[in-house]
């Protein structure tokens, strides 16, 4: 997997647990959707740790991997949830 232009950049050692969307999930939207596609296709853990969410794996494996889990977890509740908001919000700033 390569570094993608989009991401931007490493991430908190925990994504939000809001039940709204956050202005950190809106600037890590790119790295949840890449997320969500490396664990589609089966990539190691350590490799998505280091190439999506930019950290060193092995530096303090118990902090990489609560930041792995909890992005991974908010991640599919932004496709499950945080979507419907995205599309509210768009729909309203163009009503405005």
């Amino acid at each position: 997997m390569t570094r993608s232009p989009v991401n931007p950049g490493p991430v908190a050692d925990l994504a939000p647990s809001d039940t709204t969307i956050t202005d950190y999930d809106r600037k890590h939207f790119a790295t949840y959707l890449m997320l969500l596609d490396a664990v589609r296709d089966g990539r190691a853990v350590d490799d998505i740790i280091r190439e999506v969410l930019q950290i060193n794996p092995q530096g303090d494996r118990a902090k990489a991997l609560r930041a792995y889990d909890s992005h991974l977890a908010r991640a599919r509740w932004m496709a499950e949830h945080g979507h419907e908001q995205l599309q509210k919000s768009a729909r309203d700033r163009r009503v405005e």
